[in-house]
């Protein structure tokens, strides 16, 4: 007799309880629902580098390991972007300087974001991750998540654990670092001298 999982459909809150009491079916919706967010963080902090598939699955066995730790369940969403952001940090402070010469060509990039870009952007995203490499952790990570990922002030604040007027501190320093930088690189000079700025959004 073949013992088949019903699918889990319930909410976070719900998903979590369930993890906790070793639901298969729960654990098994949690990775289908968050993989791709838990991706996009790690990916829009570190860029396309290779070993995104291996924090990616260790980000989410951290989760499940810590799920005790988390006190609001149904805040489930930001608790994990918080862990990619750790995860991606201690990545940032142990790789080698200049390890962004390893990323990953676009084309072998998990299909969770646009098409493949073009070559011209592509040497723009090359060049924005250079210059992110050289901004103090504490700085490039709110920048990735604010200006690349598009998250609000107060998710970046949680994410980063930190007061909403440390990262607005933190976001200032490194646009002024960032733009100094892109100023050096052929592929995004033009672009800054041409007026834009990693523009702030609007203040949330």
């Amino acid at each position: 007799m073949v013992v088949r999982t019903l699918p889990f459909s319930g909410d976070d809150a719900a998903m979590v309880a369930a993890m906790r009491a070793g639901n298969r079916a729960a654990i098994a919706a949690f990775y289908v629902r968050y993989e791709a967010h838990v991706l996009r963080t790690l990916m829009r902090v570190l860029g396309p580098e290779r070993e995104l598939p291996d924090l990616l699955h260790d980000v989410l066995v951290s989760a499940l390991g810590s799920l005790d730790d988390l006190r609001d369940p149904s805040a489930l969403k930001p608790w994990l972007t918080s862990i990619a952001v750790f995860t991606a940090r201690t990545r940032i402070l142990r790789r080698s300087r200049r390890s962004w010469l390893r990323f990953l060509p676009w084309h072998e990039l998990p299909d969770v974001e646009a098409p493949t870009p073009s070559g011209e952007v592509t040497e723009a995203l090359r060049a924005t991750y250079a210059a992110l490499s050289e901004l103090p952790v504490d700085e490039r990570i709110p920048f990735a998540l604010r200006f690349i990922g598009g998250m609000e002030l107060v998710e970046v604040a949680g994410a980063c654990g930190v007061s909403l007027a440390t990262i607005k501190r933190r976001l200032a320093r490194a646009e002024a670092r960032f733009t100094a930088l892109a100023r050096e690189h052929p592929a995004l000079s033009d672009w800054i001298e041409g007026g834009a700025r990693w523009g702030t959004p609007r203040q949330r």
